[in-house]
């Protein structure tokens, strides 16, 4: 970055004056500092608040802009690029995505979970029912944080160095990947669907998962515990994560088809509504588990049972 930083200029002009050992030195420094204070902000707000600390600090992020845009979108129509009646579309997609965004999000595939009896003492305890809870998007909103990045850093690359002599190429390459470009469009979709498998392995084991069920005197019924029970267990998670990749490439590929195929000036839902909304649910869910919390502790105090 310190490199990139040192090769742009504007207007003819330098935009770093002193290039060298020192500068490139004081922008790692800076850079690290930055990157871990929120790294420790974000752990902060994790054990001593509410929610997830970095989601909070993308989520605080992105809501910082609305105003902005909501401006952006206000002079286009004063200008006559956008009309009234185009907002009010746009504004009535928007919250038909996050209905289905909520929707998909509250939505999870519930595995029926036998309890045998079993003799504890003079008295029999078990043969309850329960069920075990899947969530449909498991991996929340990994998945097109990681895409986004990965694939827009060959086009931030190439922002920097295209000007370059003998860099026609990676002028080329960076026009071919920018947001809104069917390539771009495709290898965004692709990333999604690989990381939204990637981090539903990497956060669920089935075989964890049944090993737990077997100690605890679970079972599924008509399927073996144990190793049987494992591979039920990851077949359906397996179509849960195939329709959660499906749902969260659609999401996140609207706004680029707006632009691809409607010329729309400025991006639309996304990968954004879908961190607001993901955040928000889980802040409300935390929030509404603190406050029971707290009343079943006053409760405890009354009785003099604490």
């Amino acid at each position: 970055i310190s490199i990139a930083l040192q090769s742009q200029s504007a207007g003819g002009v330098a935009l770093v004056t002193e290039v060298g050992f020192t500068f490139s030195l004081v922008t790692v420094i800076t850079l690290t500092t930055g990157t871990l204070f929120l790294m420790w902000l974000g752990e902060q707000i994790t054990e001593k608040g509410i929610g997830n600390g970095i989601s909070m600090i993308i989520f605080a992020g992105i809501v910082s802009g609305l105003p902005s845009a909501f401006g952006s979108t206000l002079s286009l129509v004063s200008t006559g690029e956008l009309t009234v009646i185009l907002v009010a579309i746009l504004f009535a997609m928007t919250l038909l995505v996050t209905a289905f965004v909520v929707f998909m999000e509250r939505g999870q595939r519930r595995i029926t979970v036998n309890y045998a009896k079993r003799q504890q003492g003079r008295k029999m305890v078990g043969g309850q029912s329960s069920y075990l809870p899947l969530k449909i998007n498991m991996a929340g909103v990994i998945p097109p944080i990681f895409a986004s990045s990965i694939i827009l850093f060959p086009a931030t690359l190439g922002g920097w160095f295209s000007q370059s002599e003998g860099m026609g190429w990676l002028a080329d390459l960076t026009a071919s990947i920018s947001p809104g470009q069917p390539l771009y469009v495709l290898f965004y979709g692709l990333a999604i669907v690989f990381f939204t498998f990637f981090y539903t392995a990497l956060t669920f084991d089935s075989k964890d998962t049944a090993d737990n069920l077997r100690k605890s005197g679970g079972f599924i019924p008509g399927i073996r515990p144990g190793q049987h029970s494992a591979d039920y267990i990851d077949s359906v998670m397996s179509r849960l994560t195939a329709s959660g990749a499906v749902y969260i490439t659609a999401v996140c590929l609207l706004p680029e088809f707006l632009i691809l195929y409607w010329n729309v000036p400025f991006y639309f839902g996304g990968t954004s509504l879908l961190i607001i909304v993901v955040v928000v649910m889980d802040f409300i869910a935390q929030a509404q588990s603190h406050l029971m919390s707290n009343q079943y502790e006053s409760l405890m105090k009354k009785a003099g049972l604490n």
